[in-house]
């Protein structure tokens, strides 16, 4: 099975490590043995004007997920959205009412639904290719995860380079590795068997650090300065 799945991750922090907004919005094509991405590709957010309230990362994650699947013509597209796997076509009002849901889920969801179910309709009646809601339960969405949090620290690099120093919030249970020409990212969870993530980057001179979040446990902190 060759999956096209989408997350959204890493979070620039303030001085008290609590999140400004989110930097990355990732695709990727996973195939067997489903250890890390075939693809990636990836759109950059201004952390500093971000909605929080997860309406701009689905909506990112969902287009990114079709520019992607349009190219590489997936079996399916897992999205980051825990509804047990049900397909965005079928996300009409009364579904998304019947579905176990909070009450502020099922509000997100109905505003979402209204730009996305004819949207992932369409592509199913054009493609034959099914969007669904699946959450962390999909393998291929983690990747995409720890492709966010990697794609982070590259876009704080950059910002690292420019300002002097940034600290971004990674994804739950990862880290990053810096070495020469790349950066690696590893799930810290020995109950996934071994994922991990690679992106490509310029050699630049900076100090870096990655330590836990004091107010977060699981999530690591990356620490950059120029």
């Amino acid at each position: 099975m060759r999956i096209v799945s989408a997350d959204t991750g890493g979070a620039l922090l303030d001085e008290n490590y609590n999140p400004i907004g989110l930097i990355a919005t990732v695709a990727v094509l996973v195939e067997r043995p489903y250890k890390t991405a075939k693809l990636s590709i990836a759109k950059y957010s201004n952390p500093f004007k971000y909605d929080l309230s997860g309406r701009m990362a689905l909506k990112d994650e969902t287009f990114l997920a079709l520019k992607l699947a349009k190219k590489v013509k997936p079996d399916v597209i897992h999205l980051d959205s825990t509804l047990g796997g049900i397909e965005i076509r079928k996300l009409d009002d009364s579904t998304i009412d019947a579905l176990r849901i909070s009450d502020r889920g099922k509000a997100i969801w109905h505003e979402l639904s209204k730009d996305l179910q004819p949207l992932a309709k369409r592509f199913w009646e054009e493609t034959g290719i099914e969007i669904l809601a699946i959450g962390k339960e999909s393998v291929a969405v983690r990747i995409a995860e720890i492709y966010a949090g990697i794609y982070s620290v590259k876009w704080g690099i950059e910002y690292a380079m420019k300002e002097g120093f940034v600290r971004i919030g990674l994804p739950r249970y990862m880290t990053v590795e810096i070495s020469k020409g790349k950066i690696l990212g590893k799930s810290l969870d020995p109950k996934e068997g071994g994922l991990y993530g690679e992106v490509g980057m310029e050699d630049k001179e900076f100090e870096w650090e990655i330590y836990p979040n004091p107010i977060a446990r699981t999530f690591m902190v990356f620490e950059a300065k120029s």
